[in-house]
């Protein structure tokens, strides 16, 4: 992480020094991936979609405990952009809101369409069901979370209206309608 960190300051300081602007934009930039990881069948985005964005996130799941057992309460994350700058911030709908153009997209999960992890909270495919504002997710119709890690719930009873949250990390894809 931190040689990531490091190459990535290099890169933007080499990027300054030629004169080329790397900061002050109002267009969130995607996560670049040298290969896409597989995706799973059950979460594949339906054809006649084009792709807006993919963020890295990390953040937590938060869990109430409720009738001696943990639910699902709410994510708490913030995505990054290729730099690794802060871009987006995701909570409890589930929404995910730019903080660069204030725009939002409110999703909800597709039925049957979710991939198991061992170790994590399952890969998803969700559906916009309200979007905001005419920036990044203006026109967003479908997000995945992909190539999740952690955020499970604590195995065992809890005692009732005690909370938890567990750290995750996990790759957003956001799609809008060709």
């Amino acid at each position: 992480m931190k040689v990531r960190l490091l190459v990535g300051a290099a890169a933007l300081l080499g990027l300054a020094a030629c004169g080329t602007p790397t900061a002050g934009t109002a267009t969130p930039t995607p996560v670049a991936q040298e290969k896409d990881a597989p995706v799973a069948a059950a979460v594949q985005i339906p054809a006649g979609q084009k792709l807006v964005g993919k963020y890295q996130a990390e953040g937590v799941q938060t869990y109430s405990c409720q009738g001696n057992a943990w639910k699902g309460l709410e994510p708490t994350a913030t995505l990054m952009d290729k730099n690794d700058e802060p871009i987006i911030i995701h909570s409890r709908g589930p929404v995910w809101i730019s903080t660069v153009d204030g725009s939002a997209v409110e999703a909800t999960p597709v039925e049957g369409a979710k991939n198991d992890v061992k170790g994590a909270v399952p890969e998803l495919l969700l559906k916009a069901k309200a979007v905001r504002g005419d920036g990044l997710f203006g026109k967003v119709t479908f997000v995945q979370r992909l190539a999740t890690e952690g955020g499970v719930a604590p195995a065992g009873g809890c005692k009732a209206g005690a909370q938890t949250s567990v750290p995750y990390k996990a790759l957003y894809t956001f799609y809008a309608a060709n």
